[in-house]
């Protein structure tokens, strides 16, 4: 029997990446910087290791040849909570530490490299930021593409990331396309291919990809109907935020309150400006999906729940287990101790099926794993 296509794990945090190829392709290194992190990673995989440390102080030589690497490096840089400072900042720019280690390992390199992050990697800089990835990689003889995807598509989050695969070599048939997909491949993200160097823009590629099937999960079948009593927010608590509802989310409420079943809408606490004046707002959703998990660093990244039952509105928290399983994680996934770790390593992490998906439909041909999806 031949073996799976193995693959490198950069960045790894809770190893949801790992969990999505698994069946696909078998891990042969993964690495984090968070000891908290790690000790969830090993948590779930008893036997097999994570290397624990700063990316810039790994041995190239020490980490073994494999036919992919995963690197879902730091967002906060890019993203619109962490200022936006760029690719060159310190949390993002540990994508050049990657980038170091695929350069030293030379011809041992992987031949098929997946970065993820966040879609504000697209603007990022006025677009700077991406096309000096995207030339990095083409500059080193990769084919590149990228998908901007929502985990919408698979659970009930509202989660946009952006995927880039590139790939040395020989392309398998029925993965390239001649033309964008409006459902992968946004304005934004077409507008910055066209803006791409000429020689960059040789080596660009529309990967195509199948559309799932469609979601049939909501986020209130994932929430827990009878969450411990500590989880509950006080009365004063829960008043407080209805308060700072502009009118047509407290209607969405009061439309909540009049149906006497059980109901649940997704909060989070956002600044808006309103007549010159910054005012914090909070916002309900009842459209079945949650809002994108966020790192739990402040009171405006935590997502809350207003549950309204009998006439009655209630005020918690979405719960770390709730928050694993928007991830895509079974419930069999062993989380931090810790309310907060875990949220945090939700909050980091990337989408299972999305992973899943992508690994089937599109990394396994590339890799000659078995199980790829032919192209629809």
């Amino acid at each position: 029997m031949a073996s799976r296509p193995t693959f490198l794990e950069f960045f790894a945090g809770g190893g949801m990446a790992r969990a999505g190829l698994d069946g696909l392709m078998d891990c042969a290194f993964a690495n984090d910087i968070d000891p908290m992190k790690c000790a969830a990673y090993r948590d779930n995989n008893p036997g097999d290791p994570i290397v624990q440390g700063d990316i810039w102080n790994l041995r190239p030589a020490d980490i073994p040849a494999a036919q992919l690497a995963w690197a879902s490096f730091p967002c906060q840089d890019l993203s619109l909570a962490g200022g936006r400072r760029g690719l060159n900042a310190p949390r993002s720019g540990a994508f050049w530490g990657f980038w170091n280690i695929i350069e030293k390992k030379g011809e041992a390199a992987p031949k098929t490299i997946v970065i993820e992050n966040v879609a504000g990697l697209i603007s990022s800089h006025g677009g700077r930021d991406l096309a000096t990835l995207l030339t990095t990689l083409a500059d080193a003889g990769y084919r590149v593409g990228a998908m901007q995807i929502d985990a919408a598509l698979f659970s009930p989050q509202s989660r946009q990331r952006l995927f880039i695969v590139a790939h040395k070599g020989k392309l398998p048939p029925g993965l390239v396309s001649d033309q964008p997909d409006d459902t992968f491949h946004p304005p934004a993200l077409r507008a910055a291919v066209a803006q791409l160097p000429d020689q960059t823009h040789l080596a660009w590629v529309w990967w195509r990809l199948p559309h799932p099937p469609r979601r049939n999960t909501d986020l209130a079948a994932l929430l827990e109907r009878t969450p411990p009593e500590d989880a509950w927010r006080s009365e004063a608590d829960t008043q407080r935020l209805l308060s700072q509802m502009a009118p047509l989310h407290r209607q969405r409420v009061e439309a909540a309150l009049a149906d006497p079943n059980w109901n649940a809408g997704a909060v989070y606490r956002r600044i808006r400006n309103e007549n010159g004046k910054r005012i914090q707002r909070a916002e309900i959703r009842y459209d079945g999906l949650a809002g994108c998990l966020r790192t739990p660093a402040g009171g405006s990244s935590k997502q809350l729940l207003i549950v309204t039952e009998k006439g009655r509105v209630r005020l918690r928290p979405l719960l770390a287990r709730e928050a694993a399983r928007l991830m895509g994680l079974p419930d069999s996934y062993r989380l931090p101790k810790s309310e907060t770790n875990a949220l945090k390593v939700m909050g980091d992490g990337v989408s299972v099926p999305v992973v899943r998906w992508l690994g089937q439909s599109l990394l396994a041909p590339l890799t000659g794993a078995k199980g790829a999806k032919a192209a629809a």
